[in-house]
């Protein structure tokens, strides 16, 4: 979901252990903020204000700016590095214990010393209050149990080795509060946050948020503006397009559609209002999810039959006008271990003669009825126009007579966990850049799908595997493995892989550093001249 000007995260490599023994970059007490304020417009609202719940984009948007982690993903970058910590590593070759010292004089936005005190506190509190709608059982779930040796030092027990645990913690799951402003069994409900990150919120309500640059951060960030103020379009595209055509706002960030998007990018309207589109790299991917205990969707041929002939540059040619790409495999472009195994298998454009003989494999010789289930905001705008091009492509090869039901996201999320669908959509905007964020919630123990589909060898041998290997490279034929197998089985079909953008004044500069592949946006890079 982000950007513009193509700026590539660098993949996760070896140095990783190297990168999180000490910081780099700029030294201390660099927040002081200079320049003007800026105003930002997104349609996505900010869902909680309290880490232990929040789970949403425009959540972790806050959590990233008004919090701070012990890691951080440095701009244009997929390897965690220090921030409130002072150095981390694992202190055994199996993963399981990850130690990290705190930088000196911490302190949170209220003044109060952040201490190791508050680093345990903050990770055994999310994980006690298990909010449904917060990360406890995502990303916390393999903590066993936190030491705090003295005030600088802090340690996690983990159950089972968990190479990718830096990662998850330099998410906004990691966020740190503060032990004295928060309930160790129940939520803050008052919409105020306290965190030692680089802005402090100064005031929310349904329409906007002001955020002021904090005086007592200690970190990386040099600070390149005085403030962010965001205003809330609740997704409404055209009132978002219009405030950022008529400098209502400096930014529109979220929730543009595609069209205005590409036409903006194209010149239509930018070059006569002094507008810029920045586009980014975006680890953000869609599927088409198949019930494996469906009659029909649940013979392996009908599933490879419509992967025949799905025609993924088509939808993001003519529904997406370009602003996504194809994708061929469950790991993205841009991260660790890619494959397009789909590609190789099925490949670029439609083969009816193949998903015929598909079909006959599976026992069906007439037309096969089926209806694609879709949700109409969820998982954005361009959701349901891309499921009927969908359906037309199935049903062009004469094989398919599909068509296409929508339902609100509750009941629709309800209707994925009774098994009353056979084909629906399912979106993914990864909580960190490494393979495992993209695989283990789909294929491991509780899938996120819903769609009933195991496989011993990659939930017992291959996610297991992978999770131990602190080398991130080191796992590229197992990923390789795991991809080749969801091809041939195709629990799931990869549709397409997003792009960030933002529109901007001229006068904004710096959104190239707030768009990449670690899914940060990044309130400080972000400046705005006279």
């Amino acid at each position: 979901m982000r950007k513009r000007d193509q700026w590539l995260a660098a993949p996760l490599g070896a140095g990783l252990a190297a990168a999180l023994l000490s910081g780099c970059g700029s030294e201390d007490g660099k927040a002081a903020g200079t320049g003007e304020s800026v105003v930002m417009g997104m349609s996505e609202d900010v869902l909680a204000t309290d880490p232990a719940s929040g789970y949403d984009p425009g959540s972790w948007l806050l959590f990233n700016n008004v919090f701070q982690s012990l890691l951080s993903f440095p701009k244009g970058g997929t390897t965690p590095q220090p921030d409130a910590a002072d150095n981390c590593k694992f202190k055994d070759s199996g993963s399981t214990i990850f130690q990290c010292k705190l930088r000196s004089g911490l302190k949170f936005s209220n003044g109060h010393d952040l201490t190791s005190e508050d680093v345990a506190y903050s990770f055994r509190r999310t994980l006690k209050i298990n909010d449904k709608d917060g990360p406890a059982a995502t990303l916390l779930s393999s903590i066993k149990d936190i030491q705090t040796p003295d005030k600088s030092n802090v340690v996690f027990n983990l159950k089972q080795a968990d190479a990718t645990f830096p990662q998850k913690i330099a998410s906004g799951a990691g966020s740190i509060v503060d032990h004295q402003e928060y309930p160790m069994d129940k939520l803050r409900t008052d919409g105020k946050a306290v965190g030692s990150g680089v802005y402090k919120l100064d005031s929310i309500d349904k329409d906007k948020a002001v955020f002021k640059v904090s005086g007592s951060y200690k970190g990386q960030a040099v600070v390149q503006n005085s403030g962010m103020t965001i205003k809330f379009f609740h997704g409404n595209q055209d009132e978002l397009k219009s405030a950022v055509q008529k400098g209502d706002i400096d930014l529109a960030y979220r929730g543009l559609a595609m069209k205005d998007i590409a036409d903006l990018d194209a010149g239509d309207v930018g070059d006569k209002n002094g507008l810029q589109v920045v586009e980014g790299t975006s680890a953000e991917v869609q599927h088409l999810v198949f019930n494996t205990k469906d009659p029909v969707v649940g013979k392996v041929g009908v599933r490879k039959a419509i992967a025949y002939l799905v025609d993924r540059s088509t939808l993001v040619r003519d529904v997406y006008k370009r602003t996504a790409e194809p994708l061929y495999s469950v790991v993205p472009t841009g991260i660790t271990g890619h494959r397009t195994p789909f590609f190789d298998t099925y490949g670029d454009r439609p083969q009816p003669d193949k998903a015929a003989a598909a079909l006959s494999s599976a026992g069906f010789h007439g037309k096969v009825k089926l209806t694609l289930w879709a949700t109409p905001v969820r998982y954005g705008p361009g959701t349901v126009p891309e499921f009927k091009a969908i359906a037309k492509q199935l049903n062009d090869s004469g094989l398919f007579d599909a068509d296409v039901q929508t339902a609100p996201l509750d009941e629709y999320t309800k209707g994925i966990a009774a098994g009353k669908y056979a084909v629906y959509v399912k979106g993914w905007v990864p909580d960190y850049p490494d393979p495992d964020n993209f695989t283990a919630p789909f294929f491991g123990d509780d899938s996120v799908l819903g769609n009933s589909y195991e496989s011993k060898e990659i939930s017992g041998h291959l996610l297991p595997t992978t999770a131990a290997e602190s080398s991130r490279p080191a796992t590229v034929n197992d990923f390789a493995k795991l991809q080749n197998t969801i091809a041939q089985d195709v629990p799931v079909l990869p549709l397409w892989q997003g792009k960030q953008y933002a529109v901007a004044s001229s006068k904004i500069s710096g959104l190239q550093w707030t768009l990449d592949a670690s899914t940060v946006f990044r309130f400080w890079e972000i400046k705005k001249t006279k």
